[in-house]
C-alpha cells in the first residue's frame, strides 16, 4: 500500500498531499466475526484490552491534515504498545 500511496504523490504534483495510515489493532465491532466461537471470544478479549481507541485513529489523521500548506505528513503508524 505505501508503494501505491508514495507513486500517487508523486504523479499527482506538488499540491496534493498523501498520508496512508495505518492504524494497527483498532478497537472495532467487526473483530472475531466469521470465527469460531473460541477465537472470536479470544479476538474480543484481547481487543478489549490492548485495542487503539478509534479516538487516537482521529487525532492522529487530524495532525496530518492540520499541517501547514507546503508539508505532507506521509505515513502514520498508530498502534498499542503491546502489539506483537
Amino acid at each position: 500500500m505505501k508503494v501505491l500511496t508514495e507513486r500517487l504523490r508523486q504523479e499527482a504534483g506538488p499540491d496534493l498531499r498523501m498520508t496512508l495510515v495505518s492504524p494497527g489493532f483498532t478497537h472495532t465491532e467487526g473483530v472475531g466475526k466469521g470465527a469460531g466461537p473460541e477465537v472470536a471470544a479470544a479476538m474480543i478479549r484481547q481487543r478489549d484490552e490492548i485495542a487503539v481507541p478509534p479516538s487516537a485513529v482521529a487525532s492522529a489523521i487530524g495532525y496530518a491534515i492540520e499541517q501547514p500548506d507546503g508539508i505532507d505528513i506521509g505515513e502514520i503508524i498508530v498502534r498499542p504498545t503491546a502489539q506483537a
